[in-house]
């Protein structure tokens, strides 16, 4: 049973051969869709130009305020444009401006906050119990500085430390990984919902991407190689020559490629949850919604971990302060200049810090990669018509036998 009707991609077919529900833009009903000769029922009619007053013909479709242009500002209905855009849930149906989509993720943890906070919460104290016990058992301390240390003996001090506590930590990370797969993969479900203005629960959610969750994991493991394999291309050059010219010229390379395959492949996991496609096509559906678009997503991605950070920063700046006050040894230790070795206290009150940062951080992450993807398919593929006659709003085409019978 699909509950997300609506999101099938143009002329697709989904890959676990359920049915969306919805027919693919340009094969739903006629009078579903807008056309200078028939717009749909019940929907306003663009006034003709009175008789004998010349003027450019009036063209039905999206009307905006001055100064907005395409990007997605507030409609206005002054009798020559068109009504407010239809808005069953946290977004209205029509291009989304910047400000609109944060709000529109904003909105969808304050209405559903019952099972958003239910999944991060969770999730979140899980992952941090298994970084507090590794971090405290398994990571090594780091050796005290040898003040008669050569500098390259020091650095290679340093190199040997950071080695191993990467090693020790990759356990942690696993976990993180597969925490931030299944938040992801819950999240999206619960704002594709939140899109039509249905309710979700925790159970709906976990039904809806379970099937899923193997092939997003695969989607980010790919991803993540991809970028580590390009850094890794870059840097071998000077790596062979012994250049240190070269290697920082072929990391910062590296990076740039990185970056610019990040953005591509941001809106594959939206793709692969809610067109139910497979790992490559969802890259390549990704790929072409970012496909000249690729400067204002990248700019929305990079704004988004702005702030993310910044409350981050400042929900988990009072609790580390906390901590060392607590843990008095940690404290003396960096004072002293020697490697501080925080006891229970300190990360059992910064791991709190942390569960609440990413309980209130993770949903707008989220919801800003699917509210893109929702908005990219809106200005390429006329996908607001789809989601407003799934939302069953009138004038939009009476919902097919799938969607009724999924309560769509």
């Amino acid at each position: 049973m699909n509950d997300t009707p609506g999101w099938a991609a143009p002329g697709s077919v989904p890959a676990d051969g359920q049915d969306s529900g919805v027919q693919p833009p340009g094969a739903a009903d006629p009078a579903s869709k807008w056309s200078e000769q028939q717009p749909p029922p019940g929907q306003w009619t663009p006034p003709a130009t009175p008789s004998g007053v010349s003027g450019p013909p009036v063209q039905p479709g999206w009307g905006t305020t001055p100064g907005h242009g395409g990007w997605g500002g507030a409609p206005k209905h002054d009798g020559w444009g068109a009504p407010p855009a239809a808005k069953p849930g946290v977004i209205p149906l029509r291009p989304l401006g910047v400000g609109e989509i944060l709000d529109g993720a904003v909105s969808t943890l304050r209405a559903h906050w019952r099972t958003v906070l239910s999944i991060t919460i969770t999730l979140s104290v899980i992952t941090q119990l298994a970084d507090i016990l590794i971090q405290r058992y398994l990571v090594p301390a780091p050796p005290a500085p040898n003040p008669d240390a050569t500098p390259e003996e020091a650095l290679n001090q340093v190199v040997e430390s950071t080695q191993s506590s990467l090693i020790a930590s990759l356990p942690a990370l696993g976990i993180g990984l597969i925490a931030a797969i299944i938040i992801t993969a819950l999240l999206t479900v619960v704002i594709s919902r939140s899109v039509l203005g249905r309710q979700v629960d925790l159970a709906d959610a976990w039904a809806e991407a379970r099937p899923r969750l193997l092939q997003l994991l695969g989607l980010t493991v790919l991803i993540v190689l991809i970028c580590a394999g390009t850094i890794t291309v870059g840097f071998l050059p000077g790596l062979l020559l012994d250049s240190v010219a070269l290697r920082v010229l072929g990391v910062l390379a590296g990076v740039l490629v990185t970056v610019w395959l990040w953005v591509r492949f941001a809106l594959a996991s939206p793709a692969l949850m809610l067109e139910r496609q497979g790992i490559l096509p969802s890259m390549r559906r990704s790929a072409k919604l970012v496909h000249g678009a690729w400067w204002r997503i990248f700019g929305i991605l990079v704004l988004v971990l702005v702030l993310t950070f910044i409350v981050s920063m400042i929900i988990g700046t009072p609790f580390t302060l906390l901590a060392f006050i607590v843990d008095g040894n940690g404290l003396s230790a960096m004072l002293d200049g020697t490697a501080p070795d925080f006891g229970w206290p300190f990360l059992i009150i910064t791991g709190i810090g942390a569960v609440i940062a990413s309980a209130i951080t993770y949903p707008i992450s989220a919801g800003v990669t699917v509210l893109l993807y929702v908005d990219q398919r809106i200005r390429r593929e006329a996908l607001d018509l789809e989601l407003a006659r799934a939302a069953g709003i009138p004038g939009y085409g009476t919902p097919t036998t799938g969607e009724t019978a999924t309560g769509g």
